[in-house]
């Protein structure tokens, strides 16, 4: 029998770095939280290698920005497309300087090392117990209150805790998952790669950027990871023998033309089935799905992880909003309508990119090459993000639904720092004296700092969407654009205040 439940806000199944996010950010907002994680520790080789600009915006939500740039490196040089000959067909773009979210636009790391990070934070917060060595063993859901059973690994004792929600972050093969009875849609691409991971020993000519060879007698990625880390994946072929091709001595022979055995040690070699899929429902009442129990992708485009943040941060202030009061249960339904949309085009960006890299027959790569001009590569970006209807004003698609920037203020902080926690509403006085009593309590009772004097670069945003005022959410995604009293009065209906 299990020992007596406790009762939590929030119970989060697996600690992986969407799991590890999650309880960061809930516990930064003082709820109480329940981690259980069957594993003894953080896996200790290499698997994800790459976070966005709005991913490290949502670790200093968590308060952990600082930390966690010390552990990683700025993308300064993107990803090259390389055709067979040698010619680059397609470059993304990398830059050191600060992007729209107050910081480079990609970064590459070592996940134990940010796993480590995201759990050392958690140690802020006692209210937060993470249990390592214990295993989900089934979900009940209540009228008030879901019960999770779960049990220790080493002691076989069972445990009993209850909470108004439970998260699963418990990956690709989600018991969360089952519960809810989800489906996953498959998006169109099931491939095989082996992903070899080194440690160089000395200076090696490589280059500085990642690049996808997309040669078709044997589709490769190089990544320079971080320190002396370096990736290949490389792709498996119809008739390749798997046992065989993990061997060092096959490893070593397809990477020699870039590195030599001795120039090296070999850290892990592992098969893995890149795949897009995307499940149908990530909500059952008391139980929700994030990162990979609702979704993966191929890592052509390094969104993996990146998709599983951005749940989290979509999850989390939805979560203490309506475990405060501040917002009905119907704004959770929000997260799937919003997140579902966003990860799904990432996802087929990331397999139209895998069926340009993927390409094995010589004559469609042929027809491929010549679809771009040698020596005249196409640059290109990530899509802007748009969430999927929601808590926003879908009038204004160019701007409602997307991330605010986050420009450094007149004082030297960041913006995010003066928000912390909290939605906002920017504007002028003008604009701002002149809505009504009601939509002025709508933003006391959200909880939104107003400033209604706009340092300069705040301003300067304003004067070039020719706006007056903008609502952001604690997420800092917009809520909508106003011109005037009457339109702040309207799109202030789009915040999400219980009544």
């Amino acid at each position: 029998m299990p020992e007596r439940a406790d009762i939590y806000d929030v119970v989060i199944v697996g600690m992986g770095p969407t799991g590890a996010t999650l309880a960061n950010l809930l516990g930064a907002a003082g709820r109480s939280v329940l981690v259980l994680e069957k594993e003894s520790g953080i896996f200790p080789l290499p698997r994800a290698i790459h976070f966005d600009g709005e991913v490290l915006r949502i670790f200093q939500a968590a308060g952990l920005r600082e930390q966690v740039l010390a552990i990683s490196r700025p993308g300064t040089q993107g990803m090259h497309f390389v055709n067979g000959a040698g010619e680059t067909m397609l470059i993304r773009g990398g830059s050191a300087a600060a992007g729209p979210h107050g910081c480079a636009n990609n970064y590459y790391f070592h996940q134990p090392q940010l796993e480590a990070v995201l759990r050392e934070g958690l140690a802020r917060f006692p209210q937060v117990h993470v249990r390592l060595r214990h295993e989900l063993v089934e979900v009940e859901q209540g009228d008030a209150l879901a019960t999770v059973t779960f049990r220790s690994t080493e002691s076989g004792r069972t445990h009993a805790a209850q909470a108004r929600y439970v998260v699963g972050c418990d990956g690709a093969r989600s018991p969360i998952r089952q519960a809810i009875g989800s489906r996953m849609v498959d998006l169109g691409l099931r491939q095989p790669w082996l992903v070899f991971d080194v440690v160089l020993e000395q200076p090696v000519d490589l280059p500085p950027y990642t690049v996808q060879y997309c040669d078709p007698r044997r589709p490769m990625t190089y990544c320079n990871v971080v320190g002396e880390r370096r990736r290949w994946e490389i792709m498996v072929l119809p008739g390749d023998d798997r046992e065989a091709l993990v061997q060092p001595d096959n490893l070593w022979k397809m990477v020699a033309p870039w590195v030599r055995r001795d120039e090296a040690s070999l850290e892990r070699a592992a098969i893995y089935t890149f795949q897009s899929v995307v499940a149908d429902g990530w909500r059952d009442r008391r139980l929700f799905l994030a990162g990979d129990a609702c979704h993966q992708t191929p890592p052509f485009l390094g969104q993996g992880m990146c998709a599983g943040i951005r749940d989290a941060s979509n999850l989390a202030w939805k979560l203490d909003a309506a475990l405060a009061g501040r917002a009905s249960d119907a704004l959770l339904d929000t997260y799937e309508s919003e997140r579902k949309p966003h990860v799904r085009a990432l996802i087929e960006l990331a397999v139209r990119l895998g069926n340009i890299i993927q390409t094995t027959d010589p004559a469609l790569a042929a027809e491929r090459d010549a679809k771009f001009q040698a020596g005249r590569p196409e640059i290109f970006e990530l899509p802007p993000q748009l969430l999927g209807a929601g808590a926003f004003d879908p009038s204004v698609p160019e701007l409602a639904g997307r991330p605010f920037p986050q420009p450094k203020l007149d004082d030297g902080r960041l913006l995010d720092e003066l928000l912390g926690r909290r939605g906002a509403v920017i504007g002028s006085r003008q604009v701002l004296s002149a809505v009504s009593p009601a939509t002025a309590s709508l933003w006391q009772r959200s909880g939104a700092i107003v400033i209604d004097q706009p340092d300069a670069s705040l301003a300067e945003w304003l004067r070039s969407h020719e706006a007056g005022a903008v609502i952001l959410r604690p997420d800092r995604y917009i809520v909508g654009v106003a011109r005037s009293g009457a339109d702040l009065d309207r799109i202030s209906q789009y915040l999400p205040v219980a009544p």
